[in-house]
């Protein structure tokens, strides 16, 4: 940000020799202290035992000679209040509007990033329980891309393991011919229940049966390879269906199965570091002396589960795309996994940074989503519901089932988008498809009243571009009423809020973002007369609308929200 390298030269000519890379500028918390605040000179004053205000004073004699400043004061013990000049202000709003990626800066370029984000199980049928991981996931994929990142979006799906002799066996035996012929992800799911159901027998016999299954599978037998490959073809093309409608794109679908036959060579490898150790018959690395317990790599009976599974991914991930950073979204429950799995990969040698977003469970309609309780809502029909509801929103005003989607899936994603990852929520049909409030529908309504006017106009967002604020104007902005203002300071912290996101991990800081900046455009209009306006002040109004329209609509994009130009 231009504001900050200016503070910080003003600190760097006040005392040379000095580290200021922790100078920042930030947003006035009251537009009573300017439009900008910088607290740094506290900081500095207590490491030198200087007073602060005098270094606040010395800092702010510099600053006025900055034509970028129309006022700075000292307030308090050292704080500077910063008000910029109207043709800064009005060249920043050109910059940004004519800017390649509306000044998002490219801080990836060059850098690799794999997006680890949904991972629903094989033969099931996606439902409420997924969504949190695959709209967070999928929009800090967009916000990374956006950034610069060359992103590598995988779904990790869970393709392996003992479901799939219980599958197989039940297949063969509990299913119909008809049903065999075409099988659905519906049939698979009803099929592992019945089989499960079975397997739990006194007797035993069933879950011998599926044991044999499953061993058969693992040692490569045709068929039973044949019906796995066909379970996992079935599902995905579901999956396929369900991101489609969400918007949601991989680049590779990567399941545990994929990493099978790493596993043994990674369990090698910690026994001959030193890292694995036998106890009580399985492999085990010792964690606690970094206080995370034990963790076991291979299990008494010989075989591997999720830890083991996730270093052998990490090295064929490192080995094909060596990348800065890998990210896993996936429910706060396996918190201490992911903590010894990057321990572990971290006494391997890996210089991966690796993150794990863990995300809060998600209820609905202030009950718990449980099998148990029948609160297990499938993803296909929430989705429905979300369309239904919308579409009694809109019909009226001649809205579509297209616009019905948008409008519906919008209020899904953002319900949860809107909320730091790490709460709970409650998802609730009447906050999440509301007109007014924090809502996708609001941000989506605020983004078509900009198409409106711009249709009541007669001009577009393009043509826009070429709209003036007076004949020989230097910048076609013109910013002069308060509201005005506000709604422009607030529009140039759009790359801030971007990074800001990244950094933390957090769509919901975007979310907040567009919603905040969504109000203050509504409060901009209801004061500011536009097309009543004389020639010079409705054009330089629309132009500012017109960007507001462009932000709303990049951010959403971001969130993985539509914006359907009317509601």
């Amino acid at each position: 940000m231009e504001l900050n390298e200016i503070v910080r030269g003003a600190f760097e000519k006040a005392f040379p020799g000095e580290d200021f890379g922790f100078v920042r500028v930030v947003p006035a918390t009251d537009a009573k202290f300017g439009d900008y605040q910088c607290n740094d000179a506290l900081k500095f004053a207590k490491k030198l035992k200087m007073n602060p205000r005098e270094v606040g004073t010395k800092i702010a004699d510099l600053l006025k000679d900055e034509s970028v400043f129309e006022k700075v004061e000292v307030a308090g013990p050292g704080f500077l209040n910063l008000t910029v000049s109207t043709e800064w202000l009005n060249a920043q709003l050109l910059n940004l509007q004519t800017s390649k990626h509306l000044s998002i800066p490219q801080i990836g370029v060059g850098k690799k990033v794999v997006v680890d984000y949904s991972s629903p199980n094989a033969a099931k049928q996606m439902h409420i329980g997924h969504i949190r991981s695959t709209v967070i996931g999928c929009a800090i994929d967009r916000i990374f891309r956006a950034l610069g990142y060359d992103v590598v979006a995988d779904n990790h799906l869970g393709d392996w393991g003992t479901q799939f002799g219980i599958l197989i066996k039940g297949y063969r035996e509990c299913l119909t011919e008809e049903e065999r012929q075409n099988l659905t992800v519906a049939t698979l799911e009803k099929c592992y229940v019945l089989s499960a159901a079975k397997a739990k027998e006194e007797d035993g016999i069933w879950k011998e049966s599926c044991k044999q299954e499953l061993v058969k599978l693992q040692q490569g037998d045709k068929e039973n390879l044949a019906l796995w490959k066909r379970f996992i073809e079935i599902s995905i093309g579901e999956f396929e269906r369900m991101y489609r409608k969400l918007g949601v794109k991989f680049d590779t679908y990567r399941g545990e199965s994929y990493y099978n036959d790493a596993m043994p060579g990674v369990v090698e490898k910690l026994l001959k570091m030193g890292l694995a150790e036998e106890s009580e018959g399985a492999l085990i690395v010792n964690l606690e002396k970094d206080k995370l317990g034990v963790a076991i790599v291979r299990k008494s009976d010989g075989g591997f589960n999720y830890t083991t599974s996730d270093l052998a991914c990490v090295e064929s991930r490192v080995a094909e795309y060596d990348p800065e950073r890998i990210i896993y979204i996936t429910d706060d429950r396996q918190n201490l996994h992911f903590q010894q799995f990057f321990e572990i990969a971290r006494k391997m040698g890996y210089t991966t940074t690796f993150h794990h977003i863990g995300f809060g469970l998600m209820s609905y309609q202030g009950k718990a989503i449980s099998t148990r309780e029948g609160n297990l809502i499938k993803l296909d029909d929430l989705l429905s519901e979300a369309k239904r509801r919308a579409y009694e929103i809109v019909k009226d005003r001649g809205g579509t089932e297209e616009l019905a989607e948008q409008i519906g899936y919008g209020a899904v994603k953002y319900s949860d988008l809107s909320h730091d990852p790490c709460t709970t929520i409650d998802f609730n049909w009447d906050k999440a498809l509301a007109l007014e409030g924090n809502s996708g529908p609001y941000l989506q309504y605020a983004y078509a009243r900009v198409c409106s006017l711009m249709e009541k106009a007669g001009v577009d967002f393009s043509s826009c571009a070429s709209l003036t604020s007076g004949k020989d104007s230097a910048s076609p902005f013109s910013v002069t009423t308060p509201s005005e203002k506000k709604l422009a300071l607030q529009l140039l912290e759009f790359p801030g809020a971007v990074v800001r996101a990244a950094e933390i991990y957090k769509p919901s800081v975007l979310a907040d973002y567009l919603f905040q900046t969504a109000q203050l455009y509504s409060s901009f209009y209801q004061n500011s007369p536009i097309l009543k306006s004389e020639e010079a002040v409705k054009n330089a109004r629309l132009r500012l609308c017109a960007l507001f329209g462009e932000v709303l609509k990049k951010g959403l994009y971001l969130l993985g929200i539509e914006t359907p130009s009317h509601i």
